[in-house]
């Protein structure tokens, strides 16, 4: 795991505060780290605020665990910001490069700025107490392996029943951070070329092994640093996402102007990953017009056009009626693939989430089925690792859709077959979790 390195004077009780702040809506279930204000700290301190944020949350059930330990009562409701500098303390100690002193001080002070100076002497005492008996907590809440391996108990056994053999594979991957992936833009240069370049500016990277177009950065780095990122010879995008241009190439590559659909497209990554690979004619659809305007601006960067619509992909009065030569449906899902880039899920993503998400994927697949022409392609996608979302929903849809036949590749050299489609596993410096299934509508 990459460790941050030490603080720079100045990195104290500011970005403590800021990241107890900005963890509250997590431990509150208000909110995401989507919201996390990287600008409310200096520039210098932003890294380390992202750092103490993602990496609480990703160690979060091991965390609380300790924090039990350690509290003689629990702090209330009202104190939750205390609670969450409490957390960040006890990350810093065990799991962050950081000086003990430093750690304790600073994050015990930074109750002041939080309004509540009665805290920092529960604090200090608190981390104090860690640094003494820190192998003797660990070893008590470690006899849960669920908190051992950092995940909801719920969680851990859906991955235990769902994978038997890979599940604790998985929960390993999710609790390390993932690695910054390019997708080199091909319109501009092959990725070997890009590499050199990045080789000439300080920074170094190697070939994707399943992505074409991919290259897996060393360490990740700030994109301003990247070089020709602002005129679009590179976007940030995990190689596992990346496959999907390759599963719609057979559709997409001899049909010059086809007609594309991508549904449900933000971010966008996807969607301009295509622009770039092949001549077609894209609508890409989302129902969160704050997300659709993140797909416009990474086109624009790119300099590529599409028709954007800001409607519903469960409806149909955005269509015009026009079929579509192929649809990508990047389904709104758990998330479970992905949690190590997104490690508030292990606080918010609730078993009930499941059956409600599924619910929604078969209701999208049902909608824009139609909207396909015969001979005409469906890409299924998820960034789940679960088969209620995947396979379980691929195979449902084809036993009441008598048009649709399995396509998925079976001689590809990533992920493992998974009933109809592939599924992929999220792997330490490797790819994310990812779910395709690709589908054929038969003509009548």
């Amino acid at each position: 795991m990459n460790q941050p390195r030490s603080p720079k004077a100045g990195s104290g009780q500011e970005v403590r505060a800021a990241a107890a702040r900005g963890l509250v809506p997590v431990l509150t279930d208000q909110g995401s780290l989507a919201t996390l204000d990287e600008h409310s700290v200096i520039a210098r301190d932003r890294s380390l605020l992202k750092e103490l944020c993602y990496g609480t949350c990703r160690r979060l059930p091991r965390l609380e665990a300790l924090a039990d330990q350690l509290l003689k009562q629990p702090f209330k409701k009202r104190d939750s910001d205390i609670q969450a500098l409490l957390l960040v303390g006890i990350y810093q100690l065990l799991y962050m490069r950081i000086p003990a002193h430093a750690a304790v001080g600073e994050t015990a002070g930074a109750a002041r700025l939080l309004g509540k100076t009665w805290a920092t002497r529960v604090l200090n005492g608190c981390l104090r107490r860690l640094q003494r008996e820190s192998d003797e907590l660990q070893a008590i809440v470690d006899r849960d392996a669920n908190v051992a391996l950092e995940h909801p108990a719920w969680l851990l056994k859906a991955f235990r029943q769902a994978w038997p053999e890979q599940w604790q594979a998985i929960a390993n991957a999710n609790n390390q951070p993932g690695p910054m992936t390019l997708r080199v833009n091909q319109r501009h240069q092959d990725r070997e070329t890009y590499l050199s370049l990045l080789d000439s500016t300080g920074l170094s990277g190697q070939l994707c092994v399943h992505a074409p177009d991919g290259i897996t950065l060393d360490q990740p780095c700030d994109v301003t640093t990247l070089p020709g990122f602002e005129k679009g010879l590179v976007s940030v995008q995990d190689e596992a996402a990346q496959l999907s241009a390759a599963l719609l190439g057979p559709a997409l590559a001899p049909r010059p102007g086809a007609r594309v659909l991508d549904a449900c497209c933000a971010p966008g990554g996807k969607t301009a990953h295509l622009l770039e690979q092949f001549d077609i004619s894209l609508t890409a659809v989302d129902s969160d017009n704050m997300r659709l305007a993140r797909v416009d601006d990474a086109l624009h960067r790119l300099g590529l056009t599409a028709e954007l619509q800001h409607a519903d992909a469960t409806q149909r009065d955005w269509w015009s009626g026009t079929p579509f030569d192929a649809i990508l449906l990047d389904a709104p899902c758990s998330g479970t693939g992905v949690i190590r880039r997104h490690p508030d899920i292990k606080k918010l993503r609730r078993p009930d989430d499941i059956r409600k998400l599924a619910a929604l994927q078969r209701q999208l697949l049902d909608n824009l089925w139609p909207l396909l022409r015969p001979g005409g392609t469906l890409l299924y996608a998820t960034c789940s690792v679960l088969p209620e979302e995947n396979v379980d929903q691929v195979e449902a849809f084809l036993a009441r859709t008598p048009d649709a036949q399995v396509t998925t590749p079976g001689d590809v050299a990533w992920g493992m077959p998974s009933g109809p489609g592939r599924q992929l596993f999220p792997e330490d410096g490797g790819h994310d979790g990812f779910f395709y299934a690709r589908l054929e509508k038969q003509a009548a």
